[in-house]
């Protein structure tokens, strides 16, 4: 009998690698012809479609020298800065100063909301006290129930404190803004409180070693760890208070009084088809400062 020969190494080297498994699978993937994916692409699409018509809309209707609504147009056909022009010009509706009243009360409600909510945090987070945790249990407790059970009582309240207190009262916008500044202790301080556990408070009692107080701490140290949160919760209270209108409308009487989402409300109101083109160019732009302050490109920006 003859013994079977052996493979010489030559023939081992000519023969080709065998192609694993995960590799046969991905070719055989790529291969593959990819189906039922435009649906998606469609889909999204239409999404995209549907989301930007009432920007074109209030646009085409900014532009519009007609200025009613009855001449609107889902797309721009005219262009025209009349509708800017009466807006500013007009005496009845005074745009300029539902603008500085809207960043009066967004702007400064927003810097006290940051600061109320930041120490409230701390308070909660670095220090030990009776009543931490009841308070933070009786603060989420708070938020479930809505904010419109509260304006029989905050309209009642501020009509009698107009009595003594004139500047704080109904239709003022300090005694809105003090409205506001009441409810910063909610949602806000479990989420700065979140981050402020994070920071170790190792540094909290090395600093006391060094003779700071709790003060100092705060205001030189922990503020700056927490910069971070302080700008996301200052965004979040500014879009806020700027595009707040049911508490406004209720506190806010007189038209110099006003803030610019009630202003436009009651400009729309006077007449819609006469004024939808002031209208809109209005509302176009009171979208300026909400649309810079959430703008992603400022925090890349920022984070560069």
């Amino acid at each position: 009998m003859t013994q079977p020969t052996a493979k010489t190494p030559a023939a081992d080297a000519n023969a080709p690698a065998p192609v694993p498994e995960s590799k046969r699978a991905a070719a055989s993937t790529v291969s593959r012809p990819r189906t039922g994916v435009w649906w998606r692409h469609a889909l999204a699409l239409v999404a995209l479609v549907w989301a930007l018509f009432p920007v074109m809309f209030i646009l085409s209707a900014a532009l519009n020298p007609a200025g009613t609504l009855s001449a609107s147009s889902p797309l721009p056909q005219h262009f025209s800065g009349k509708n800017f022009s009466d807006l500013f010009a007009s005496t009845t509706f005074p745009f300029w100063t539902w603008f500085r009243n809207s960043l009066l009360v967004a702007g400064l409600g927003t810097v006290f909301q940051v600061f109320i909510g930041a120490a409230a945090a701390y308070a909660f987070s670095r220090l030990r006290w009776s009543g931490r945790r009841p308070g933070l249990m009786g603060l989420l407790l708070a938020q479930m129930f809505p904010a419109l059970l509260a304006f029989p009582a905050l309209y009642i309240m501020f009509l009698r404190i107009g009595e003594v207190l004139p500047a704080i009262g109904l239709n003022t916008l300090w005694g809105l803004l003090l409205v506001y500044l009441g409810g910063a202790m909610g949602a806000n301080v479990w989420l700065l409180k979140g981050y402020f556990d994070t920071i170790p408070k190792e540094m909290d009692e090395a600093a006391k070693m060094d003779g700071a107080s709790h003060a100092r701490i705060f205001f030189t140290m922990t503020l700056r760890l927490v910069a971070p949160i302080l700008a996301t919760v200052g965004i979040l209270a500014f879009v806020m208070l700027w595009g707040e209108f049911l508490l406004a409308s209720i506190f806010l009487l007189d038209q110099d009084q006003r803030t610019l989402g009630v202003g436009l409300y009651s400009l729309n109101a006077a007449d819609r088809n006469r004024y939808f083109g002031m209208f809109s160019a209005g509302a176009l732009l009171a979208s300026i400062p909400r649309c810079w302050s959430t703008c992603p490109c400022r925090s890349s920006s920022s984070a560069g």
